[in-house]
């Protein structure tokens, strides 16, 4: 019964294209390793786990990158904010470069920032902070380039690649924190090295693309948009723009590539970019309530769980089973990447089509974490664990749901616009929780000491 069940969820999936999406979502999301104290907590399969896996070993390298006595928000801003940005302004203009140039561009950043970050001397070495934050921001903007174009992707090669894309971003985070750990603790290896390593991983990506991933579906759409040129060359105007067929949730995205490529002369062309950018600004409006807002929401709740309230989730050494207070952290990281994957893995088996309930059950993990920060109700670290875990299952859930109702629900000609424009989504909530948190931590952790609690100085 369960293996018919199995074979019915991926009835009709192209390995190839599973196996390529999920790598690609690995080297763009690993979010707990900003937990910028311990490993990322959170914050895509193939294309998802490469695209993600740098962004988790960042965060997790946090501490190694700032030191002590520098606040780890730092790390996580730096790491956020240009991806924030990228996504931010990129939908609106990225359709006119071609998929595999930008794949070829992503690789490169991500490779150019990590050795940066790798090279750059050690801060106890005489080395400064401000060259690693100079190859955090290049990985940064890789990644939210690299989100959104993978995404938009998704929308020529069906629901499969959906569900590989969010697998390989939640097994990004997994991998990303623990291969670091692994590699910094268990077996020894200098930070410089590991970071050394991980600055080739991107090649994957590039092998992802051109060589596992199907072209069929991408070259069938370039013929089709050369078609839709030769044809309506002269009828795309005003009238396009006035006709109500046209007016949906978003920009045709045909239209705005067709647009880029007018032949009618400079004048024309720059008109059509400045009908389509406005066009498109009033139509991603309608994308703020049903999907950005609820995953706005549930990252700015799990990000400051990650990033400040985690650090001061501490209890007495003996009531736990660990000897360090550091060890707390990178496995808070891994439990909740465990949840993160398994959610985001789930899409083929479960779907949830009202994106508000977790989002507000995730503000209230959020609520019930800083009330045992604060008072200490909790009598074990064990359900501790089973909240960190249940955070991850919800964030999980919202985010790859989040772009399964885009699929379902926004018409197929402006999907690719739209996937692309609810990624400053996770992006700005997660920005939000690094400013908000530099206060948050040092709160919390000065309210423990006080009361005698002085668990998270021993860090």
């Amino acid at each position: 019964m369960f293996n018919a069940r199995l074979r019915a969820a991926f009835s009709g999936a192209d390995m190839r294209v599973c196996t390529a999406f999920w790598l690609f979502g690995m080297p763009s999301h690993s979010h707990y390793s900003s937990y910028l104290y311990f490993p990322p907590l959170t914050y895509r399969t193939t294309t998802g786990l490469i695209n993600n896996v740098l962004y988790v070993i960042i965060l997790s390298a946090a501490l190694d990158l700032v030191g002590p006595s520098v606040p780890k928000s730092l790390v996580l801003l730096a790491d956020v904010i240009p991806s924030f940005i990228m996504k931010l302004v990129a939908p609106y203009f990225i359709h006119v470069v071609p998929y595999s140039l930008r794949v070829i561009l992503f690789a490169m950043i991500s490779s150019w920032g990590m050795l940066l970050i790798a090279l750059t001397p050690e801060y106890t070495d005489g080395g400064t902070i401000t060259a690693k934050m100079a190859g955090v921001v290049l990985a940064s903007l890789s990644s939210g380039a690299g989100e959104l174009s993978f995404l938009g992707l998704t929308h020529y090669y069906g629901s499969f690649s959906l569900a590989a894309w969010g697998s390989g971003t939640g097994g990004a985070g997994l991998i990303g924190a623990g291969a670091y750990a692994i590699a910094t603790t268990t077996l020894g290896m200098s930070v410089k090295a590991s970071l050394l390593a991980s600055a080739f991983l991107p090649v994957v990506m590039l092998l992802s693309f051109f060589l596992v991933l199907p072209r069929g579906p991408l070259r069938r759409d370039d013929k089709s948009r050369n078609r839709i040129e030769d044809t309506t060359e002269h009828d795309e105007g005003d009238d396009a723009a006035s006709n109500p067929e046209n007016q949906g949730l978003l920009s045709n995205s045909f239209g705005s590539s067709t647009s880029a490529r007018d032949t009618s002369g400079p004048i024309t062309k720059i008109v059509n970019w400045r009908t389509t950018f406005v066009r498109n600004i009033r139509r991603s409006r309608g994308l703020f309530f049903p999907y950005i807002l609820p995953l706005f929401l549930v990252y700015v709740a799990e990000y400051l769980i990650n990033q400040s309230v985690a650090p001061t989730l501490l209890f007495p050494l003996n009531s736990t089973p660990f000897t360090h207070y550091r060890s707390f952290y990178s496995t808070y990281a891994t439990i909740y990447q465990l949840g993160v994957f398994i959610s985001r893995s789930s899409l083929p088996f479960f779907r949830i089509h009202r994106l508000y309930p977790p989002s507000f059950l995730q503000c209230l993990n959020l609520l019930l974490l800083v009330l045992h920060s604060l008072y200490f109700f909790l009598p074990s670290i064990y359900i501790v664990f089973a909240f960190i875990f249940w955070e991850g299952l919800l964030g999980g859930l919202v985010y790859v749901n989040t772009f399964a109702e885009i699929g379902d629900q926004v018409p197929k000609e402006e999907r690719e616009f739209a996937l692309g424009a609810t990624t400053v989504s996770d992006s700005g909530g997660i920005m939000v929780a690094g400013v908000v948190g530099l206060g948050v931590e040092t709160w919390l952790c000065q309210w423990q000491v006080s009361r005698g609690k002085d668990w998270c100085t021993r860090l």
